[in-house]
Formats: C-alpha cells, sequence, structure tokens
C-alpha cells in the first residue's frame, strides 16, 4: 500500500491563524486549529495539544494519522490526514512541530449537519439514537464507528464529533468518519506511563451513539450485523508506522500496535463466537 500522507520536509506555515478550540475530555490544555482556501479547496489543519506554558504537547496530530492508515487497511470510509512537520507562529512565538491536514469533505452545494443536532429536529418520542439511526439507514455505518473506536480506544466520539452530509440531489448519509486525536495513548507524557498503559483498558469514553463503555457498545451491535472488515495482518504494521521513527520513540509503536491488535483478536473472537 503506497504511503503519501506524511511531508517529512519542513514546511513554513507561520502565516497560519490558529483559533482554540477546548479538548472536551476535560484534559489540559487546547487543540489549536487553523484552514486556509486555495484555489476553491479549503485546508484544515491541527495541532496536538497546547498551552502558552509547555508549548505543542502530545500526539494527537500523529494519532490522526496512525488512525487513518489503520482504517485505509480495514476499509472504512473516513477522512484521509495528512501529517506535516512544519514550523508554525503561536503568540509571537515559533514551533516546530507536527500538525495534520485534511481537505474539506464537503463539495460545492452539499450541506452538512452534526448527528446531534439531526437527532434533536427528527427523532420520535422515545427514540434512542441507535434507533433513530437504523430508522434512517445509518446505522450500519455508526456500528462500523462503534468497532473502531473500541480498537483505538477513542475517548471523544461525542455527538458534534459525528456529522451528516446532504450532497445536492441525494438522501442524506454519514460524513466520512474524522477526528480520532485523542485515542491510543495521546493521555501517556512519559515513558513509564506508556509502560503500564493497559492495551485492553476500558476506560470511560464520550460516545453519543453508546455508552461510556467501548466495551458495553459493541453488545449494541445486533449479532447479524456486526461489521466485518478487511482482515488486519501482524504484517501491517509496518505500513501503520511507515516514516514515523523520528515522531514515535520505539516503546510508543510498540504499545499502540499491541492496543491495535489486542483489541483486533478480541472483536475477531467476539464477533466469531
Amino acid at each position: 500500500m503506497p504511503v503519501y500522507d506524511f511531508t517529512k520536509q519542513k514546511l513554513d506555515l507561520t502565516y497560519l491563524q490558529w483559533n482554540t478550540s477546548r479538548e472536551s475530555s476535560g484534559t489540559a490544555g487546547s487543540l489549536l486549529k487553523a484552514f486556509e482556501v486555495n484555489r476553491g479547496k479549503k485546508t484544515y489543519y491541527k495541532l496536538s495539544s497546547y498551552d502558552p506554558i509547555s508549548g505543542i504537547t502530545g500526539m494527537e496530530s500523529i494519532n490522526e494519522l496512525i488512525v487513518s492508515r489503520l482504517l485505509n487497511i480495514l476499509g472504512v470510509v473516513h477522512l484521509q490526514y495528512q501529517l506535516l512537520h512544519a514550523d508554525v507562529l503561536i503568540d509571537d512565538r515559533i514551533y516546530d512541530t507536527y500538525l495534520c491536514s485534511s481537505l474539506d469533505f464537503k463539495e460545492k452545494g452539499d450541506r452538512k449537519i452534526t448527528l446531534v443536532d439531526e437527532y434533536d429536529l427528527e427523532k420520535r418520542p422515545g427514540e434512542s439514537i441507535l434507533e433513530f439511526s437504523d430508522r434512517m439507514g445509518w446505522a450500519d455505518r455508526f456500528y462500523q464507528m462503534i468497532v473502531v473506536d473500541f480498537l483505538i480506544i477513542n475517548r471523544d466520539r461525542h455527538g458534534a464529533n459525528i456529522e451528516l452530509i446532504k450532497h445536492k440531489n441525494h438522501d442524506m448519509i454519514p460524513a466520512p468518519l474524522f477526528d480520532h486525536g485523542l485515542s491510543l495513548i495521546y493521555s501517556c507524557h512519559s515513558e513509564q506511563e506508556v509502560e503500564v498503559f493497559d492495551a485492553m483498558a476500558d476506560l470511560p469514553v464520550q460516545s453519543f451513539v453508546g455508552s461510556r463503555s467501548l466495551f458495553h457498545n459493541l453488545e449494541l451491535i445486533p449479532n447479524d450485523r456486526l461489521p466485518v472488515f478487511r482482515r488486519l495482518d501482524q504484517r501491517d504494521q509496518d505500513y501503520i508506522f511507515n516514516d514515523l521513527e523520528d515522531c514515535l520513540p520505539a516503546s510508543y509503536k510498540a504499545k499502540i500496535w499491541e492496543i491495535i491488535w489486542k483489541r483486533w483478536e478480541y472483536y475477531e473472537a467476539f464477533r466469531t463466537h
């Protein structure tokens, strides 16, 4: 599988204007976002966690690339992320950092709405979000999302992190899956924390279409509708971590793969039991 999603040569992005987006999981710091329009196409940029004292820390941007590559393997419809090495300017200070970029998935004339807003507008009395999604024909895509979030320990799939898109003259459908930064070992800030991190932990999460337990969320999927993905293989870690040796210590890569592989084996056993 070709890899064209990492620009290692450092770019000058000091012209970008960054806006603050508070992390919704309650963790310290902010995720800074920016965009630019070039030849009619909008490109979004996102940094890892930032605060004025510590600067840019964390690995949320790298996570976006790792998960994007994983979803390429599994065959899941998702927003393609690119990792960039660049200089950025924040509060009159230049930072040499990694950030991720993505193209706007909307085409001219498209309309988008968050799932939480559409649910509030169109749900029937007493109808759960999964019942609503099933009635609208979206449930299978959201079942995929539940499994993906289980595999990567995504802590932040709130209702605004799930969007619907209406193409001109077409029905409304789920947008490509996006925003996976607060996952894997993003909360670990030392080798020691990485070493003791439990790959099979059932950490509390925000999940608009499920509960706060990723394991319980798997049980919300009907047995006959458990998603079947393209098969993950041990050799796929070479593709997932290709060219990331300068971004991630070996211990981080080992723990991330342990998370993905162990949870994949668990899901496959769960699906075929």
